[in-house]
Formats: structure tokens, C-alpha cells, sequence
């Protein structure tokens, strides 16, 4: 499937440069926003390219990618790219129907519960919420660990980390932030420590995204269709287990996708699922009759 080029535009909410891309789409329906964090729009080719009918938005979240912070040392965090979120649906023109995926996910549970009018149908794939979660302590300090391996070692060490942490399948022990930091070179990660500390997910977002606590009696409340989605793949692993915990906290059932986390991807950032799976399941839902 050929996607149209997009329009490329910029917003300058404070302390930060949006840039977010729109593609015309041929019919009359509202607009579809693809969102992740701190995934950005070069991550949604694919399932872009499944919905031509629609005018799809993308966009990098701020200090992601073209999206700059004037000061890239200080911590994002979901109310601001929420808040962001909502800026650029009032300059496209709303309400949008909106894919959000991973931190994507957790920041437009905020968006909604701030402005519920921008949003016809979420579909929140995979909240990696730690808050949320039964085993919620040991899950804050897992994530604190990451943070910690990050500061020490730099990208590679907190990456690596990252990566053992997110494919950890179950509740976490109680030792978990006790436990030694994996060997980035197991991982495929850099043993150099280029000394920088400002990556967009390990020291900007990391932290705020995982332990951030939606408003669960304004989600209820709110006229926005919201459908929490989870992975075959991934069951088990924390963003997975984030969406069983907001599906029961709304009084629902998360919808199962195929694949795993990244299931929409079609070898953008070298990983690959099963996007045009993914993609129908998720027509299917944005034109379901509620």
C-alpha cells in the first residue's frame, strides 16, 4: 500500500518544538491519530499505510526524534505530553480516533481524562504501568533499578537493563532492584559510556510514564470510547500485564491484538510483528458500532 506524503508541521508549546506529520486521506471520517512514546511517527509506516481512507497524524513526542525540549536534561512527563497531544488535535481539528502504544498509551489515558472531547475511540495498546499493578512496588523499584544502571553506566547499561526488565514475564520478587545488572554485550548494547545522560526514554520519560496513576473515575466518566489492548505475544510482561490492570480498574476486558509489544511494526527500528494482522483488528474496532 502506497501512503500519501505527509504535511510536516510544527508546534511550540512551552519549552519544547513539536514536530508532527499529517496524511490526507480520501474519505470524509475523522481524523486517525497513531501515537507512541518515545516511539515516533517513523515508527507508524506501516500501520499508516493500512487505513489510505483516513487522514492519519503522527508525531515525535517532545525530545524524540525532530521533537526538541530546550532543555533535554529535565524529565517529560504524561500531563505535558498530554497537553501536547491535545495541541495538536486542535490544530488539525478534532475529535480523532487515537492509536496509542506503550508510554503512547499512558499519556493518552491522561489526555483523556483532561480533555475527553478530543477523542472519539482510544485504543491504548500495552500501558506499561507499574503503578497499576499488583505487584506495584516491586515493579516502581524495577524501573528505578533501569534509571539507576542508566545513570551509572550510561545508554548501553541502561539498556540492557531495560530489556531484561521488559521481557520479564510475571509478577517481580521482591529482590528485584537487588539483583545484578545484566552485561549490556548479552544484550547487544554498547560497553562504552559516551558520559551523556538525556536519552528520551531513560532519563526524560522512564520514571513518570511507569509510575504515573491515571484518573481512573474521569476515564469512567468520560465519553470517549476507551478499548485497552493487549498482545498474544506478550502476555505475561509488564506493559501486557499494565493493560490487564487498567481493563479491570475501567470495569473491562482488554482486547487481545496479535503479536507482541511492538506488533504494529513492519521493520521500522529493525522490529517486526504482524502488521497487517494487527492493523485489521484494529479496523475492526474503530468501525465497530458501540
Amino acid at each position: 500500500m502506497t501512503l500519501t506524503q505527509p504535511t510536516i508541521r510544527t508546534l511550540e508549546p512551552p519549552g519544547a518544538i513539536l514536530t508532527f506529520e499529517v496524511r490526507p486521506g480520501g474519505g470524509g471520517d475523522i481524523p486517525l491519530f497513531l501515537i507512541g512514546s518515545p516511539m515516533g511517527a517513523a515508527g507508524f509506516g506501516s500501520l499508516a499505510s493500512h487505513f489510505p481512507e483516513r487522514t492519519v497524524i503522527t508525531y515525535d513526542p517532545r525530545g524524540a526524534e525532530r521533537s526538541t525540549k530546550a532543555d533535554p536534561s529535565t524529565e517529560s512527563n504524561p500531563y505535558q505530553h498530554a497537553d501536547d497531544l491535545h495541541r495538536i488535535i486542535q490544530e488539525v481539528g478534532g475529535p480523532v480516533d487515537l492509536f496509542a502504544s506503550s508510554g503512547g498509551a499512558v499519556n493518552a489515558l491522561a489526555l483523556v481524562a483532561r480533555h475527553p472531547e478530543d477523542v472519539r475511540k482510544l485504543v491504548a495498546h500495552e500501558p506499561p504501568l507499574a503503578s497499576v499493578l499488583p505487584d506495584a512496588e516491586n515493579a516502581k523499584a524495577a524501573v528505578r533499578a533501569i534509571s539507576d544502571s542508566y545513570r551509572r553506566g550510561g545508554f548501553g547499561a541502561g539498556m540492557a537493563h531495560f530489556m531484561a526488565i521488559t521481557s520479564h514475564r510475571g509478577p517481580f520478587p521482591d529482590d528485584i532492584a537487588q539483583q545484578p545488572a545484566p552485561d549490556p554485550s548479552m544484550f547487544g548494547m554498547p560497553t562504552e559510556d559516551d558520559g551523556s545522560r538525556t536519552d528520551v526514554m531513560l532519563a526524560q520519560n522512564i520514571i513518570n510514564t511507569t509510575h504515573y496513576e491515571p484518573d481512573f473515575d474521569a476515564l469512567r466518566a468520560a465519553s470517549t470510547r476507551i478499548v485497552i489492548a493487549a498482545g498474544t505475544e506478550s502476555e505475561g510482561e509488564m506493559a501486557n500485564r499494565g493493560a490487564h490492570a487498567v481493563a479491570e480498574r475501567l470495569g473491562t476486558e482488554p482486547v487481545i491484538f496479535p503479536s507482541h509489544h511492538g506488533g504494529f511494526l513492519g521493520g521500522e527500528y529493525g522490529w517486526s510483528g504482524e502488521p497487517d494482522a494487527f492493523a485489521a483488528k484494529l479496523r475492526d474496532i474503530l468501525e465497530a458500532e458501540d
